[in-house]
């Protein structure tokens, strides 16, 4: 039984498809987890803030801790979209029933997580893309532009390129392929307005779902998936170049699909990456308690 104390930490880690929240005690003992639903208020502040609040009840629950314990908890999160003035804004307006709440992009916790609170760099390739490098004091990001402006190499823009590719090829402007099979297999349908009117509204997640058709397909040396991740490849390596101009000596990739973009990027790429120390659950908690104890 875990004893009485109002030393709760809680660290969130919210990007476009899930939410996950760690919950420790003073001690640092993780005493309970909770994963739930996409948590990025650029598009949807109403679901974000549902998914935090649904992920640090399902950690209490881990925990065998009452919901009344919401009012002990030290609160940090990183979330997908605030790097965005118009969005943090929105996110700093939430009232939540937190002890203490601190707000900041999910890059900042993925990084002090990845190495361990020291200087790196991380370069984030999920459902969007993005990178950052935390040098001294300074904090430098590139990308996170959001879908569709940026995310290249995430997996929303690996699923828009397939189905643009796969319009194309409907519209005989462009030879058909086995990836074009798969998605309109996927999709239900090999009729271009049938699939427009599917997709005319799909979120970034909502494309993300066919990224692994083209992953599968790639590894299979299908020819118009190897195109699109070519074209990420070179986006990402000329992160990683901008990155170590920055002044990153260790760089890490992390998300959904980082383990893919590894494998795919040349030797020499990768040989200059890291691997992530802690995650950016437990970056978010170092955060927290480090701004409790200051203030």
């Amino acid at each position: 039984m875990e004893p009485v104390t109002r030393n709760y930490y809680v660290g969130i880690d919210g990007g476009g498809t899930k939410c996950k929240a760690r919950l420790e005690n003073a001690q640092g003992e993780l005493l309970g987890e909770g994963l739930s639903g996409p948590c990025n208020p650029a598009q949807s502040a109403e679901t974000a803030f549902a998914s935090i609040i649904e992920a640090t009840t399902l950690a209490l629950e881990a925990a065998s801790l009452p919901a009344t314990k919401m009012s002990d908890l030290n609160v940090c999160m990183g979330l997908a979209g605030v790097n965005v003035a118009r969005y943090r804004e929105t996110a700093q307006r939430w009232i939540f029933p937190f002890k203490h709440t601190h707000i900041t992009t999910d890059l900042h916790i993925a990084c002090l997580g990845a190495h361990a609170g020291q200087d790196g760099a991380i370069i984030i390739t999920g459902t969007g893309s993005s990178a950052l490098a935390s040098v001294g004091e300074n904090l430098s990001s590139i990308g996170g532009h959001g879908f569709p402006l940026g995310d290249k190499a995430g997996g929303a823009w690996l699923g828009l390129r397939a189905l643009q590719y796969t319009l194309e090829a409907l519209d005989a402007l462009v030879p058909t392929s086995r990836l074009v099979k798969d998605m309109c297999e996927a999709l239900g349908t090999d009729e271009p307005q049938a699939i427009v009117g599917k997709s005319l509204h799909y979120k970034s997640s909502d494309f993300g779902k066919f990224a692994p058709i083209v992953v599968k397909c790639a590894n299979d040396n299908e020819p118009v998936s190897l195109s699109i991740v070519n074209e990420g490849k070179q986006y990402l390596t000329g992160v990683i170049s901008q990155l170590e101009k920055l002044g990153a000596k260790r760089i890490s990739m992390i998300g959904g699909i980082s383990s893919q973009w590894a494998k795919w990027l040349p030797d020499n790429i990768q040989q200059r990456l890291q691997p992530a120390k802690c995650s950016p659950e437990f970056g978010a908690i170092s955060l927290v308690k480090h701004l409790v104890k200051e203030s």
